[in-house]
């Protein structure tokens, strides 16, 4: 007789918001209240009327909200389950237990590793060791040269006491020497600035002297145009003067030879008379003509007179200040002659100072020979 094998059937709950059967799991977890098969359309359709009635007010309100809560606590219930499921399930028991003999490896490798370190650390002490006893040896002999340069250094310390003793005196001597230049470069700097001050006067006056020179010259040429313009007014008026000689000339002769002709023709007629009178007219006016031609040109002569004495003063001037000129440029020149032997005892002060400082005594060095070859070293 043959058994007939049944299968488990599945336990089913109806759907919380449609009411539709839900097949549930066959091992232990939490059921499923919402159907499984429409992508959680009653879920999301439960979850939107619990959100419109958990703001009313009274029992509605309170059961949407506890709802809401419920939710929520299931969800967090299903990821603990699916954590759990996923860390006690055999894959996550052999992937801890995996994870745990690969730490034990990489722990055992590491101590193996540290474990050949230290024996190479040991090996590497005894050799230090070794080398650090016969470094102690050349030590030894090292500080018996030093002992020896010690000594030597020593000697040559007094003897650069001596010589440090001897460098005092002769800085003393070279900074006494050096106040007195110093003294004798500051009278020079005070005597070239003296001099740079004369210098600059006397330039001041050259520049006085040429603009005097300058309006001296002008005026010399505007007082010799002036006389030459002078010359030419009374040579114009000597030469209209003789003219008007000449023609009072011609007026009185013909004044004698119409009185001759009157003289002789006492019947004249009447426009010899008219002749006569008009002659002796143009001779007065000739006279009255040549008196004034004469008194310009004695106007003229004595403007050219003055212009010529202006002309001399002028020129005496312009001696006297191109004297004076050369006499600024003779200073000048001294004074700049001054100043280069200024500059030079200033120079050959500060070559003395140089001369007299000191040399830096240089250091007296005990170098110590190496162990090797095992020589004192001396100082020099």
């Amino acid at each position: 007789m043959t058994e007939a094998i049944t299968e488990p059937t599945l336990e089913s709950r109806p759907c919380a918001h449609c009411g539709r059967p839900v097949p549930q799991r066959a091992s232990a977890g939490r059921p499923f209240r919402y159907c499984r098969d429409n992508d959680g359309e009653c879920q999301r359709a439960s979850r939107n009327t619990r959100m419109r009635h958990r703001a009313a007010p009274g029992l509605a309100g309170q059961v949407a909200r506890t709802w809401e809560v419920v939710d929520r606590l299931d969800q967090l219930v299903q990821t603990l389950t699916e954590s759990l499921h996923d860390e006690l399930s055999p894959a996550g028991v052999e992937r801890q237990l995996a994870e745990i003999r690969a730490e034990a490896a990489q722990q055992a490798a590491a101590a193996h590793a540290e474990r050949d370190e230290a024996r190479r650390d040991a090996d590497t002490a005894r050799l230090a060791a070794a080398e650090a006893r016969e470094a102690a040896a050349a030590a030894d002999a090292q500080a018996a040269q030093a002992r020896a340069s010690a000594d030597a250094a020593q000697a040559a310390a007094r003897r650069d006491a001596d010589a440090r003793a001897r460098a005092d005196a002769e800085r003393d001597a070279a900074q006494q020497a050096a106040t007195a230049a110093q003294a004798l470069r500051e009278q020079a700097d005070a005597d070239r600035d003296a001099a740079r001050r004369d210098a600059a006067g006397l330039r001041r006056e050259r520049d006085d002297a040429l603009r005097q020179l300058a309006d001296a010259t002008a005026a010399a040429a505007a007082a010799r145009a002036d006389a030459e313009r002078a010359t030419r007014s009374a040579a114009d008026a000597i030469a209209q003067a003789d003219r008007f000689r000449g023609e009072a000339g011609q007026a009185r002769a013909a004044q004698q030879h119409a009185e001759q002709q009157a003289a002789a023709r006492a019947a004249e007629t009447a426009d010899a008379r008219e002749r006569l009178a008009a002659a002796h007219t143009a001779r007065e006016a000739a006279e009255a003509a040549a008196a004034a031609a004469a008194q310009d040109a004695r106007r003229d002569a004595a403007a050219a007179d003055r212009a010529r004495r202006d002309a001399d003063a002028a020129a005496a001037r312009a001696g006297d200040l191109q004297a004076r000129l050369d006499a600024a440029r003779a200073d000048a020149a001294h004074a700049a002659d001054r100043v280069a032997q200024l500059s030079a005892q200033v120079s050959d002060l500060a070559g003395a100072l140089a001369r007299l400082a000191p040399p830096a005594p240089a250091p007296a060095a005990a170098p110590a020979a190496p162990a090797a070859r095992g020589e004192a070293v001396t100082a020099p």
